[in-house]
């Protein structure tokens, strides 16, 4: 689960799986798989910084660098 916050500055939780896509609008829409759009205070570049966090505290995404090949 990341922490966003509602245009009304209600915070809530949402699992990051379920987002489907972020845009600028110029507020941040998160469209989630189901087709539902929500309004964020984040940026763009915030969400996407939160989400690469989840995926790799779950391990669904270990690491952006490439390989050491040598060891």
């Amino acid at each position: 689960m990341i922490q966003l916050t509602k245009l009304n500055r209600t915070p809530f939780s949402i699992n990051a799986i379920y987002i489907e896509r972020l845009e600028a609008t110029p507020d941040t829409v998160v469209t989630l798989v189901s087709g539902k759009k929500i309004h964020v205070l984040e940026s763009v570049e915030e969400v996407t910084d939160k989400v690469t966090a989840f995926y790799q505290k779950v391990n669904l995404l270990t690491s952006l660098k490439e390989p050491n090949l040598e060891e």
